[in-house]
This record gives C-alpha cells, structure tokens and sequence, in this order.
C-alpha cells in the first residue's frame, strides 16, 4: 500500500503552486501604479483568499482527485466536467513553461550575457526532465521534495524584506504619468489583475485528493492557511521593493527582487539570490508538474480521458500523464527561444490567467448551486463574492485574450469524439 500525502507536503503544495516567478516579475508591472499597487495586492489577496475558501469548501464536500472538474461534475454534468477539466488540464502545462524558463533564466549571472540561447534550452530541457523523473518515481517523493524547496523559500521571502526594510522609503513609490491619467477605479482593476498572476494555483492542492491523508479536513486547512501566509509575504515583498527602487527604476528592472538586494547589499549577492530565485520557480514548477498529472489522472478515473492516463506504478505515480503533461512543455520551450521571449512570455502568461479566471468561474458558480441546494447564506454569500471577483478581472480583459482563453476550451471538441458516449451519458 502507497503512502499517503500528510498536511505538511499538501500545505507545500499550496505554497509551491502559488509562490513562483511572480514575484519576480510583477513588481516591475506594478511600479507604474506606485503606493496604489498596495491595494491591488490587498484586492488580489482577497480575492484569491475567496477562491481559496471555495475550493476548500468544495474539496470538503467532494474530496476527489482532479480538482475543478470534479466540482463542476457534481453540479452540472459530465459535458460541462469535460470542458472544464481539458481546459484546466491544458492551460496547467502550457503556463507552466513560463515557469522552467524563468527558473533557468535566474542564473544568467553565472553563464554571462552573451551565451547561446540554444544553452539555456538544453538546461530547461534537462530540468524538465529531472523533475519529470522525480513525479514518475512517486507522488510522496516529489510533495517531500516540495516541502524542501518550500522552506527554503521561506529564506528569502522572510530574511530579505527584514534587511531591505533598514534602507526603506515609501515616498520612492510614486505614480508614472502613463497611470496618473487613469480614473482609480480602473487603475485598481488593472493593477489587480496583474498582481492577481501569482496567485495563480490557489486550487492546486485539491487535484491529488485521492493520494491525501484525510482529504476532507486536510486540504482545506492548507489551502486557506496557505493562502493566506502566500498574500501576506507578497504584500510584505512587494513593499519592501517599492521603498528601496523609485517607480521610474523599477518600471524597467527585469529582476527588481534582485535589484532590491544589490541596493542594499550590494552586487556581490547576485549569485546567491539567483540560486534562490531560480529554487523558488523549481519549486513552483514541481507543485505545477504534480498538478497537472492528478488532473489527467482525475479526468481518466472519471472515463472523460482515455483510461491509459488513469495508469500508476507501484508507487502510486500516475506515470502516463506526468510524461504527457511533461513532454507537452518541450515543444513550447523550443517555440519561445527567439528575441522576444520576453513578450512572448508575457504573452503566454495574459492569456493563462484568463483561462484559469474561467476554470474559477465555473467553479464558483458550482459552489453557489451547491450553497444554494443546502440552503446555506454564508456560502451564498462567499460564492457571490468569489464570482464577482473574477467577473471584474474577465470584464478588465481584453477581447484578444478572452477569445484566445476561450479557445483552449472550444478545442476540447476535437477530443470528445474519442470518449466513450456511456461515460458522458451516465
């Protein structure tokens, strides 16, 4: 008999999934907003803390592996299950490239920056594959691995701002005239949509239910302690940047975490905070490997995918979808290697959040039926706030990346054909 995931690697998980590359990244996006980013992140914390009550709530209630579509099963069929399940599934691994290209560009400090870009394609490559391997080896190994990179996360994000916070000056958070021009309402939605990206996963802990002591209690527990520590660090991160690197700087650092250090520290750090930086987006991409196997893996038990990703080894690894799920990523690494990686990057990530924002959707809206169907108006309540969350971050998207965060779904009909119509009838 395998052994079960505890509430440490599950709790790893939550962290894992949501604490990645963002923020790295986001807080050069914010910087044109200046002290007004604070509250896109206090909005986008909540809103994130809203979902994370959701899918705790509904994990409780239905503790199944392969997360959304399960949820969406329960309360409105096998069809709409489907779509939602082959979205989430797919959009999991594709954003997820984002992920081991950021981690291995963090440590451009030690390969210079004049190398081969074919270089860091074989090293991307080669992490894939090693945590690939790990995933194949066991689901247990790869949420102990998870929970080492979990703590050493906590390194940075907690010992960082207490230094850089000696040199701190919130005056140096002002707003550029490109935002000064934007009523507050509208800066508030923009702002909030991009800080929301790294809260991107606030639902991964609920797909590997299945391999999970006590599931009902367990996960729950750590998705809302989780997302909760997960908006507090990065509102405390976020600060502390702002208050060392003026808006105008930090508007065009591409590595503003790293600038922040080397203000105060000095340049000397650069290669330890690119060690760092590049363990925290190995360990979101392990937690998003993980994921996206147990929600293949859900969809196969559920006869929605061929019953060939339902397959495990010994150790309980659902070996078939991690190495489709992995092998997926490669031809996206090999697409992105040109000069405008990062645009296609950013690209790549626009339209990921909206794919997610309508998985959420949907979910909360399962949420809501359910709340409704036991009478209860605190659920009510939580669900209507869950859904007007992602109503505003959809209504600030533009038509573009709705229609392309639509089409990941539509494309599920090209795949119907090869499931078994008893499995969408029952």
């Amino acid at each position: 008999m395998s052994k079960k995931l505890g509430f440490g690697a599950v709790l790893a998980i939550v962290f894992g999934s949501q604490i990645g590359s963002g923020i790295f990244v986001v807080p050069s996006a914010l910087a044109p907003f200046g002290i007004y980013s604070i509250f896109a992140w206090i909005l986008a914390g909540l809103g994130a803390i809203f979902l994370a009550f959701v899918f705790a709530e509904l994990c409780s209630n239905f503790p199944k592996t392969g997360g959304p579509h399960v949820y969406v099963n329960e309360m409105f069929g096998k069809i709409p299950a489907f779509f939602t399940g082959w979205t989430y599934w797919l959009i999991s691994w594709i954003s997820s490239s984002v992920v081991v290209v950021t981690a291995i560009a963090c440590l451009h400090p030690f390969f210079g920056q004049h190398q081969s870009p074919y270089l860091y394609l074989s090293l991307e490559i080669i992490l894939l594959l090693a945590l690939t391997y790990v995933n194949c080896k066991s689901v247990v190994l790869s949420g102990k691995l998870e929970f080492v990179l979990t703590l050493l996360k906590f390194i940075p994000f907690v010992v960082v701002p207490a230094i850089i916070f000696q040199d701190f000056d919130l005056s140096k958070a002002t707003v550029l005239p490109e935002c000064a021009k934007m009523s507050f309402g509208d800066m508030m939605l923009l702002a909030t949509s991009i800080a929301f990206w790294c809260f991107i996963g606030v639902e991964c802990a609920t797909t590997p239910a299945g391999d999970v002591e006590n599931p009902s209690k367990t996960i729950p527990r750590a998705i809302i302690l989780g997302t909760v520590s997960v908006a507090l660090i990065y509102l405390i991160n976020n600060v502390a940047i702002m208050g060392v690197i003026p808006s105008e700087t930090l508007a065009n650092s591409k590595a503003p975490f790293v600038d922040a250090i080397s203000v105060v520290l000095g340049r000397n750090c650069s290669l330890i905070i690119a060690i760092i930086t590049s363990l925290v987006c190995i360990g979101t991409l392990n937690a998003w490997i993980l994921t996206s196997s147990q929600i293949s893996l859900g969809l196969a038990k559920d006869k929605l995918l061929p019953k060939v990703l339902a397959k495990k080894n010994k150790n309980g690894a659902p070996y078939v979808s991690v190495l489709i799920s992995c092998l997926g990523m490669i031809p996206i690494l090999i697409l992105t290697k040109n000069e405008n990686l990062s645009s296609q990057i950013a690209y790549i990530i626009d339209f990921s959040v909206k794919s997610f924002l309508l998985v959420y959707t949907i979910c909360a809206l399962a949420y809501l039926k359910f709340a409704i169907k036991i009478h209860s108006f605190k659920k009510i309540l939580l669900a209507i706030l869950a859904l007007t969350f992602c109503g505003l971050m959809i209504f600030e998207s533009s038509l573009e990346s709705i229609l392309i965060a639509t089409l990941f779904t539509v494309s599920g009909i090209f795949v119907m054909p090869f499931i078994p119509r008893k499995a969408i009838d029952d």
